[in-house]
């Protein structure tokens, strides 16, 4: 069987309608995907402003410490904070990390690394960072180097900070020692999105070899 079908006619008025209606949706797509686009972007400025205040504000003593907008977990070096699927302490995570064959407290690490791996003073990359025992670490604390920012500040990646477990990332670690030499150093609390106020001793910093070191 065959079928008939008729043409239909549109008008000019009509076709320039339609045509209209399309262009505007495209049009408004395109102005959303670029609103959003510039929000991330300001959102990202701003993490990475409020960071650097917090850091100049902690070296000067001062308690007034900017607050930190809330990171997107999109946003490159943001602080963030990843739950495993079992709990993780700071030298297990430590070793996986770094690749450093150093077992007991954190405390210990830093003798038990003896001479089988470089000790320095000053933060390199992929080294980690040990922390001296206080009443707040019993046990001491070892964190890894991830970057370094400047001459006072760091980012580490570090486990079971908070005694939950969990894997912090990109965390920004401040020397507020004297001489500059990172014996002393404060720490970020992702919780309250300022650096903490406690000031933790710290005994070095242990590698496979020097690293990329500040300066270098």
């Amino acid at each position: 069987m065959t079928r008939s079908f008729r043409a239909i006619r549109i008008r000019p008025t009509h076709l320039t309608l339609l045509t209209g209606l399309v262009f505007g949706a495209l049009t408004l797509t395109a102005d959303a995907a670029f609103a959003e686009s510039t929000a991330s972007q300001q959102t990202t400025a701003t993490v990475g402003d409020a960071v650097s205040n917090d850091a100049s504000a902690a070296l000067r003593g001062s308690d007034d410490v900017a607050s930190l907008t809330a990171p997107q977990a999109s946003a490159p070096d943001v602080p963030t904070v990843e739950t495993p699927l079992h709990h993780f302490y700071c030298v297990e995570y430590a070793r996986l990390r770094s690749g450093l064959e150093i077992f007991g407290d954190a405390k210990t690490w830093w003798q038990r690394a003896g001479s089988i791996y470089a000790k320095f003073t000053q933060p390199a990359t992929d080294a980690v960072m040990v922390f001296s025992g206080s009443a707040r670490i019993a046990r001491g604390h070892v964190a890894v180097v991830a970057r370094i920012v400047s001459p006072r500040e760091i980012r580490v990646d570090q486990a079971n900070w908070r005694n939950r477990g969990e894997i912090d990332h990109n965390t920004p670690v401040l020397d507020v020692s004297a001489q500059n030499d990172w014996s002393r150093v404060r720490v970020w609390d992702i919780g309250s999105n300022r650096f903490g106020s406690r000031v933790y001793a710290i005994k070095g910093f242990i590698g496979r070899n020097a690293g990329q070191t500040m300066g270098s």
